[in-house]
């Protein structure tokens, strides 16, 4: 199985084929993704890349963690699971529900 980096401090400009290039050079890119924003319809400067094996996702983090690319310093690591949030709205505030006494 492969590893997944997270990819931060990207240029805006940087498309998900950007990044697949960019990583190639260590090794062979199962995926490159990076993260839009649904709203603006634009990039939101991280991505992620899943590398064939642990050695050439080592590999890449070394060459590439703190390099400048587009006139911004790269930060690769290892991706860590995605925390699971809560969804819907707040709540809170006093407004709403449970019991008054009157």
């Amino acid at each position: 199985m492969g590893k997944k980096l997270y990819v931060g401090n990207l240029s805006y400009d940087t498309t998900s084929a950007d990044l697949k290039q960019m990583f190639a050079a260590h090794g062979s890119v199962t995926s490159a993704d990076v993260i839009m924003d649904r709203d603006a319809g634009r990039s939101k400067g991280f991505g992620f890349v899943e590398m064939s094996t642990e050695a050439e996702a080592q590999a890449a983090i070394s060459a590439l963690n703190g390099q400048e690319q587009n006139g911004r310093a790269l930060t690769v690591n290892e991706a860590k699971p995605r925390e699971e949030r809560p969804r819907g709205g707040g709540g809170g505030g006093g407004f709403g529900g449970g019991s008054r006494r009157y």
